[in-house]
């Protein structure tokens, strides 16, 4: 069965773009484009979708407000931001709310195919520029080292440590693979089971983790 996608922007010129990625793919199916998160809303309480793409910038109900409203209401339905904002401070507020990914407009349209796949199995996507957004932040402002490191560093392999460094220098999967001369696909089970044993479950807390013990460097 293809990915059932809810994609709403008001700028229908990009929806129509963002649409066109995975037009005649058997993999994905775009059942709606909407103007704004009312109308995602409207559509989603009528039928069935698997994952809704939001923009955060529109008219009547905003992404943020609308993936509230999703997160909360309709629990099978698994919600991304596909944005051009790049402001840490609300990156971080959508992943306190329960977004499974959240990605830039200038993500190439192959990793967006493959970002919508991995949130619709349940995991969480974050392109490279957003991790990187909150790098630069929580350096300068938020994380800081603990003198004190955490008695979780010990349930960690020191393979896992390493794929915890790279990603916390907003290395893609593939990226990080590259560098530990390891698949893709193996970074992405030590990536689950880092979150698990840290029992974390999004790549904001992850970085906070490496950086107050001394993994990030």
């Amino acid at each position: 069965m293809p990915i059932k996608i809810l994609i709403a922007d008001d700028h229908p010129l990009i929806a129509e773009g963002i649409k066109n990625t995975f037009e005649n793919l058997v993999d994905f199916n775009v059942v709606a484009t909407v103007n704004n998160g009312a109308e995602a809303i409207g559509y989603i309480e009528k039928h069935l979708v698997d994952v809704a793409l939001l923009d955060i910038n529109m008219p009547i109900m905003d992404g943020v407000e609308c993936a509230k409203e999703i997160v909360k209401n309709h629990k099978h339905i698994k919600v991304a931001i596909l944005s051009m904002l790049q402001e840490s401070s609300i990156i971080k507020s959508l992943l306190e709310i329960g977004v499974k990914g959240y990605m830039l407009k200038t993500i190439p349209s192959d990793e967006l195919l493959l970002a919508i796949k991995n949130i619709y199995q349940g995991k969480e996507y974050f392109n490279s520029d957003v991790t990187k957004a909150l790098i630069s932040d929580d350096k300068s402002k938020s994380f800081h080292q603990y003198s004190k490191k955490s008695p979780l560093l010990e349930e960690l392999t020191s393979r896992e440590k390493e794929v915890i460094k790279y990603i916390s220098q907003g290395l893609t999967n593939a990226q990080v693979g590259e560098k530990l001369f390891i698949s893709h696909r193996t970074v992405d089970t030590h990536r689950t089971n880092i979150m698990r044993k840290l029992n974390i479950n999004n790549v904001a807390s992850l970085i906070r983790f490496a950086f107050q013990n001394g993994l990030a460097s």
